[in-house]
């Protein structure tokens, strides 16, 4: 403890810090195993979740410049603290709600920092909770009951101003010139505008998910774009289905289930821009993909096939009916497998076979 001078008081302090540093150890495992469980157990993902007891040199510090103002060890707060990052303000309220039922909460002692910000102020600050074990987590000790800690919320960015604010040491003793100060000001506001628009930008795409699905699920796909969110809302209503039960039927073989989301670019180069056209991509295609699986599977004994097979198959006979190369089914291969030396060979096979067909005859004349 370089350069601390202690008066007896805070030396007495000092030692009580040392007599309970066991239990302080560990009441912050335990305070952070609990609000963990309870995070979990309610779905909430945080980006980053820590905990630390304060260090002697840290404590010693802190009684040089105010221990008069502490009778006992108990007085201070902050010996343990946890603190719970989010990505989005929103979530700082949700982890806040979480941990009034994990802890008891000293309300004198907490404070939302978020709440007093002046008009001509700067900074990006926490919600700052004073905690204790609820009766039931004490464990018949009564230094854990009596032990307080401190719960800081924010999201990744206020934690990042913070970080800044710090490491510049703009709260430190060396008083700054106004002019550093402005830039201070601009700066913390241009962030806490990215951090409103981050959360009120979630709500619009939670809130366009909803309106997608709900449109997904009324049949009216013309008027909902291809995307990723759009496509997933479409599997939903299993469109691949009757064409894979139909192909599947010709060898009796099982379907198992396979996810198609890596389709998704695919049909994007084929020009489809909205569920609707998915749909029709469907309704044009799906018996010439049957006489093209047809053609393969009925001289095989395959007995096990993907619920991925209708919508391959579906793919293979647009390539077909739109460019009618093998370069334009190894395209197909290429973006849905990745590129290898057999796509060529096997869009070689199948352009092959699709020659005898009904459509790619008719195609030629």
């Amino acid at each position: 403890m370089d350069n601390v001078i202690l008066d007896p008081h805070g030396e007495a302090l000092l030692q009580q810090y040392r007599e309970l540093q066991p239990k302080l150890e560990e009441l912050a495992k335990k305070a952070y195993d609990l609000l963990r469980r309870a995070l979990r157990e309610q779905s909430i993902y945080v980006t980053a979740f820590e905990y630390r007891v304060k260090t002697e040199q840290s404590l010693a510090g802190k009684l040089e410049r105010k221990g008069a103002k502490y009778k006992s060890i108990y007085d201070i707060t902050d010996l343990v603290g946890l603190r719970v990052i989010t990505f989005y303000t929103d979530e700082v309220d949700k982890v806040a709600v979480i941990a009034k039922r994990v802890f008891d909460i000293d309300w004198q002692e907490s404070v939302d920092k978020r709440k007093l910000h002046q008009l001509d102020s700067f900074g990006y600050n926490s919600l700052h909770y004073i905690c204790r074990f609820q009766e039931k987590d004490r464990d018949l000790d009564p230094d854990l009951g009596n032990l307080r800690f401190e719960l800081q919320m924010r999201t990744a960015l206020q934690h990042v101003w913070s970080t800044i604010e710090h490491d510049t040491g703009y709260k430190g003793e060396v008083k700054i010139p106004r002019e550093y100060k402005r830039q201070f000001s601009r700066l913390a506001g241009m962030l806490e505008l990215v951090d409103d628009e981050f959360s009120r930008l979630r709500i619009v795409l939670t809130d366009y998910r909803r309106q997608v699905q709900t449109l997904v699920k009324s049949g009216q796909l013309d008027e909902v774009a291809l995307s990723g969110d759009s496509f997933r809302s479409y599997l939903e209503l299993h469109p691949f289905d009757r064409l894979n039960r139909r192909i599947a039927a010709v060898n009796q073989a099982e379907i198992y289930p396979v996810s198609v989301m890596h389709y998704l670019p695919l049909l994007e180069s084929f020009g489809l821009e909205t569920l609707g056209d998915v749909q029709q991509f469907i309704d044009d295609n799906s018996d010439d993909a049957y006489q093209l699986a047809l053609s393969q599977l009925a001289i095989t004994d395959l007995d096990i096939l993907s619920s991925g097979t209708a919508l391959q198959y579906l793919s293979l006979v647009y390539a077909l009916k739109h460019d009618g190369s093998a370069e334009g089914l190894k395209f197909v291969y290429d973006t849905v497998n990745g590129k290898n030396d057999a796509n060529a060979r096997l869009a070689d096979l199948i352009l092959e076979q699709a020659k005898t067909l009904r459509f790619m005859q008719t195609k030629k004349k």
